[in-house]
């Protein structure tokens, strides 16, 4: 008992150490143009009070900081009145020390002692076990805004599991680094539902996973129509028309393919592509997202093509490089470096299928049906969400063979998001 006592004397001491330091960053932050209070921000000026006297799971990553960069798990354990009792963590692990792909294992946190429990790994879904003892399910997780990045399947799944545990769930918002106005894609389809693609969500969802939050619950889209307790810590100073930079945050890698916001917005513009290996995307280069180069490419041919387009808010540059892992290891490539001049206006996702079609048409012998690998086809199925747009785009290689299917459920899933909007234009 009084060792518990003098840790948590250390505890608060070191929690108004960590008040004047967040006093401090405030004035600073200002000074800096920090435009955004995040849901932790939020949360811990609100002194912890909705976690008061519970004991709290919490799911997070190296992306869970508040605006000084400390992290949510020290502040939640160091917060007078919470009990911080399990912590869960997704793909790449609680602290982040685990490669994409790779299974997270059950361990202990190397800095709070607390029991940590793998949600990437045997198990992607709190099981009864793990909640056993935990009042509420917290989620504090930096979103990119693209269905295919596994954190919001995470969240999702536990969203679940607290529903039929009958505990809270509350996420601790933050800004999507895609603003909250682009919704790109067609619903996930029941037969290509997956860890990449668990909701029937557009590719580009044009929300914050706090909002996202509420549509599955409002929706009954938790499994057997489930809905949980749920309660969203919204941001202050977040609005749907901001860039990553307009927040005056600091970006935290939520994986290490997306060291910078503009990662961020490369994903869902080159990732669906980058499913195959005929042609480099940056991954395993400095500009991961952001290309489309391979060996046999005319760096000036495709700019041109690319260019002919004339894509809003776009320009494409020739670009020669060397990747020092992934695909085309060591190898010479070239092709295409994508520049946003007016990121408003300018459409995400299509730009991969634009690519592969001017590939097709300059370089038949390479076009992307003709040489994918066989064993990637059912993974580029389950990240587009529908088996139609390979069948469509295989057809001919053509963009607007595709384009009315990718866009038909679009506006529908806009204006049924707008029910759940916490945060404005």
């Amino acid at each position: 008992m009084r060792i518990r006592t003098m840790e948590r004397r250390t505890g608060i001491s070191r929690w108004i150490w960590a008040c004047l330091l967040g006093l401090l960053w405030t004035v600073s932050a200002q000074a800096g143009k920090i435009r955004v209070w995040t849901g932790i921000e939020v949360l811990k000026g609100q002194h912890f009070r909705p976690l008061q006297g519970k004991r709290v799971g919490l799911i997070t990553n190296p992306t869970g900081v508040d605006n000084a960069l400390r992290s949510t798990i020290d502040l939640l354990y160091e917060a007078p009145g919470v009990e911080l009792v399990a912590l869960f963590g997704p793909e790449h692990g609680v602290r982040g020390n685990m490669h994409a792909g790779d299974h997270v294992q059950d361990n202990r946190d190397v800095l709070t002692g607390v029991p940590v429990y793998s949600l990437y790994g045997a198990s992607r879904k709190p099981t009864k076990e793990m909640l056993q003892g935990i009042d509420v399910l917290v989620y504090d997780i930096q979103d990119i805004g693209c269905r295919s990045f596994t954190y919001i399947s995470t969240m999702g799944l536990a969203m679940d599991a607290a529903a039929e545990a009958g505990i809270e769930f509350m996420v601790l918002d933050r800004p999507n680094p895609l603003g909250g106005l682009k919704v790109e894609g067609c619903l996930t389809e029941p037969d290509c539902t997956s860890f990449v693609s668990q909701f029937p969500i557009p590719y580009v969802y044009g929300l914050t996973c706090g909002e996202l939050a509420l549509l599955l619950n409002g929706e009954h889209l938790l499994g057997d129509g489930r809905t949980c307790r749920l309660s969203v810590i919204k941001m202050k100073g977040w609005s749907r028309d901001m860039t990553y930079a307009d927040t005056g945050l600091q970006w935290i890698p939520p994986s290490p393919h997306i060291p910078q916001p503009c990662s961020a917005v490369g994903y869902p513009m080159s990732g669906i592509m980058g499913e195959f290996s005929y042609m480099s995307i940056g991954v395993g280069y400095t500009l991961p997202f952001q290309m489309f180069a391979a060996p046999w490419v005319d760096a000036g041919k495709l700019a041109e093509a690319m260019n002919a387009l004339k894509l809003p808010g776009i320009v494409f540059r020739p670009i020669y490089a060397k990747p020092f892992y992934a695909a085309m290891q060591g190898e010479q490539v070239q092709g295409v470096q994508v520049h946003f001049t007016d990121y408003a206006r300018a459409p995400l996702t299509p730009i991969q299928f634009l690519v592969a079609q001017e590939v097709a048409r300059l370089w038949p012998e390479h076009a992307l049906f003709r040489v994918a690998e066989e064993n990637r086809l059912r993974m580029f199925d389950v990240v587009c969400g529908s088996r139609e747009i390979r069948k469509r785009f295989a057809a001919r290689h053509s963009w607007e063979d595709v384009r009315p299917y990718w866009e038909k459920d679009v506006e529908t899933f806009r204006q049924l998001s707008k029910k759940y909007y916490l945060y404005r234009k």
